[in-house]
């Protein structure tokens, strides 16, 4: 679902600037172009395009890749499913926040407003960092090839802007005579940073927190786990991760798990009874940092440190052929049953969070049912599986 989110910034090997009449900023395209050959051992393969564009321009251009690259009925389903796990508020409008965000975030990566020299120099490095990647390992296709499984592209994602992002402060680094390489202290000082948007961005800053968090996360985390990549395997990283990407977002924030090739498990669905009665509007899979955005919301920061338990998930979002409310069925798995119990007591209080009423009629060691706003739910402890049916039918439980 974070595709909608970064769909204006797949489209990497166009620059763009605040005004037709500053060509002087172009002028240093080829050095930079050189730098980074060198930092990453990647070679041009043709010249980069560029353009001038200004913020009102930016915004039809992000509506129309939006138009071009999502359907209205899949930007309803990410939006349904997003509503239904208490990501989003039941009257938030997806499609306009997001062209909303994608104008600011855009305008601040590109070089639309850069305030001084320095930023439209990082901002034009960044660019040209995706650009060279795109010559060699085509963006949108590597980020498409993920687009059934959600965690995996939000990995992918983490790929391709952290990797951005770490060569622009490496750049910068080089100019002053320094290296990422021997300064990872450094890197996660600027990490932090960016992560405190307060007063530079108002469009975010007042986002819901999953799309907030799932906006930086790529900048953030992916380029943590960049520096790990190039700590370990030098020059050839640069190349690695788009040829043998991460699978998922654990992988990016536990990058001993990329190496050690741990992979998400996809336990099964609990069955939803009268399926026939429903159509699948979305499934997929959402992961670690999914998880740890919705304990922190509902529950707080430190059952968000829950998540790194975290081993596989799976949901389905259905839709009632009757026009009723939409129902989900959903599980989740965790490294042992200590976490696993843990984690069914912390999503009784999402649901208590996320709705506005939600009555139960049973609250037992592994049981926790009743009804809520989206109608009778049931949530069950198996060992080390937590799954959840909610919107079912009303009927007695088992």
């Amino acid at each position: 679902m974070k595709r909608i989110l970064t769909l204006a910034l797949i489209a990497a090997v166009a620059l763009f600037a605040a005004q037709p009449d500053t060509p002087k900023l172009f002028d240093e395209v080829g050095s930079i172009l050189k730098e980074l050959s060198e930092i990453t051992g990647l070679k041009p393969l043709k010249p980069v395009a560029y353009d001038t564009m200004d913020r009102a321009q930016l915004k039809r251009y992000i509506q129309k890749k939006i138009r071009e690259e999502v359907k209205p009925e899949e930007i309803r389903a990410e939006e349904t499913v997003l509503k239904l796990f208490g990501f989003l508020p039941a009257d938030f409008n997806l499609e306009a926040a997001t062209v909303e965000l994608l104008t600011e975030q855009a305008a601040a990566l590109y070089v639309i407003d850069a305030n001084s020299d320095a930023m439209q120099q990082m901002a034009l490095v960044h660019e040209l960092a995706h650009a060279l990647a795109d010559q060699h390992f085509r963006l949108e296709k590597f980020i498409k090839k993920a687009e059934s499984a959600d965690d995996a592209s939000a990995a992918r994602m983490a790929v391709m802007e952290g990797q951005a992002s770490w060569l622009t402060f490496e750049f910068m680094a080089r100019q002053m005579g320094r290296s990422l390489k021997d300064s990872p202290e450094q890197l996660r000082s600027m990490a932090a940073l960016m992560q405190s948007t307060a007063g530079q961005f108002p469009v975010l800053d007042k986002a819901p927190p999953y799309l907030r968090e799932s906006l930086l996360f790529p900048y953030t985390a992916g380029m943590l786990f960049q520096q790990k990549v190039i700590e370990k395997l030098d020059k050839a990283g640069f190349a690695e991760v788009f040829r043998r990407p991460p699978v998922s977002t654990q992988q990016i924030l536990h990058p001993e798990k990329y190496f050690g090739r741990v992979e998400p498990s996809s336990p099964p669905l609990p069955a939803f009874p009268s399926v026939r009665s429903y159509r699948k509007l979305i499934e997929g899979a959402f992961g670690e940092l999914d998880h740890g955005i919705l304990l922190r919301q509902y529950c707080g920061r430190e059952a968000g440190e829950l998540a790194a338990k975290w081993r596989g998930s799976r949901f389905l979002a259905l839709e009632s052929r009757n026009g009723g409310k939409p129902a989900l069925a959903y599980v989740s798995e965790w490294e042992d049953s200590a976490a696993a119990r843990d984690f069914f007591h912390y999503y009784k209080q999402v649901l208590r969070g996320k709705w506005k009423k939600c009555e139960a009629s049973s609250d037992e060691e592994a049981l926790f049912a009743g009804a809520g706003d989206s109608g009778r739910f049931e949530v069950r402890l198996s060992g080390t599986r937590v799954t959840s049916l909610e919107g079912l039918p009303a009927s007695p439980v088992r």
